[in-house]
């Protein structure tokens, strides 16, 4: 099968376009750089393009069999005006494009990305796939984002939407900037440590791409987090453990609004997101605890 990528250099795309090889697929990625990294395998299909505007690499998408939508400027930032618009037109967007260049009534499918954060601050509630979206502004931006993606299903496409936690992996994301400060002796919970930490190995992750790919009759949207949420101050305490580190150094609230604007009250809130849907279709999590899953990513786990 033909396998298409958007965002496909990225912390996840990287590895993702890895495992369909593997497959056996044929696989086409785009981004926004010039040229592939020096890690990305030569069998891979390389097209540098801005997908927030149409081009012709949307011809590309028209071939193929499978599209992952991965495209989308990062959060973890200071937000300002400026970089809310960012976020905001990369997803819908690149999106808008994507399922506009997908072909008619072929069967293929598209799983497009979008965040627990659609479900907004909800304390200590569990979220399921079947719960409300939010009213804040990364909530709103997931409810457009997965709107433009289900258009794609007037096209015949099977749409299914995979709502991320914070991916845990060895190549970047969140650890990538937490590991320094923790190393450095300056690593804590964040405000009360209170807030839900909905999180997702990056085998995981990947592995439940792969299950949605198989599984002909999952649809809609795929909470990809593992079964097991914690607080951030039980993260915190996981992950100095891991490194041998103190975790008792606490991060105001105030400070990380300071910092880093509105962002900072996503990190202070957080989502209790459970994966229902997976688990109901027999999904097997390999790192469903935090303990091993953070043992695993900085190469401690044992054999």
């Amino acid at each position: 099968m033909k396998v298409f990528i958007t965002g496909g250099l990225g912390f996840i795309g990287s590895q993702l376009s890895i495992r369909f090889l593997e497959r056996g697929h044929e696989v086409t990625v785009v981004d926004y750089c010039p040229k592939p990294r020096p890690y990305t395998p030569h069998q891979v299909k390389y097209i540098s393009a801005d997908t927030t505007a149409p081009g012709a690499w949307q011809e590309e998408v028209f071939m193929q069999d499978a599209v992952i939508n991965l495209a989308g400027a990062s959060i973890f930032r200071r937000w300002n005006d400026k970089t809310k618009q960012l976020i905001y037109h990369s997803r819908i967007l690149t999106t808008r494009n994507v399922v506009e260049a997908m072909p008619r009534e072929k069967g293929a499918v598209l799983c497009s990305t979008s965040a627990v954060g659609y479900y907004g601050f909800r304390g200590d509630e569990e979220l399921t796939e079947e719960d409300r979206s939010g009213d804040d502004f990364l909530a709103k931006v997931c409810v457009d984002w997965e709107k433009e993606a289900y258009k794609a299903t007037h096209k015949g496409v099977r749409v299914a939407i995979t709502r991320f936690g914070i991916v845990l992996g060895k190549t970047g994301g969140v650890l990538g900037q937490m590991i320094p400060a923790f190393k450095r002796f300056v690593g804590g919970p964040l405000g009360s440590g209170r807030q839900w930490f909905s999180w997702i190995h990056m085998e995981d992750l990947l592995s439940a791409f792969l299950f949605v790919f198989d599984k002909q009759d999952i649809h809609g949207p795929v909470n990809f987090c593992s079964p097991n949420p914690l607080r951030n101050r039980d993260l915190a305490k996981a992950l100095g453990k891991a490194l041998s580190r103190p975790s008792f150094l606490r991060a105001p609230a105030f400070m990380l609004r300071l910092v880093l604007g509105e962002f900072g009250s996503v990190l202070l809130e957080g989502q209790r997101a459970i994966p229902t849907k997976l688990v109901s279709y027999g999904f097997i999590f390999q790192h469903p605890e935090i303990t091993g899953a953070l043992k695993e990513v900085m190469g401690e786990a044992s054999n």
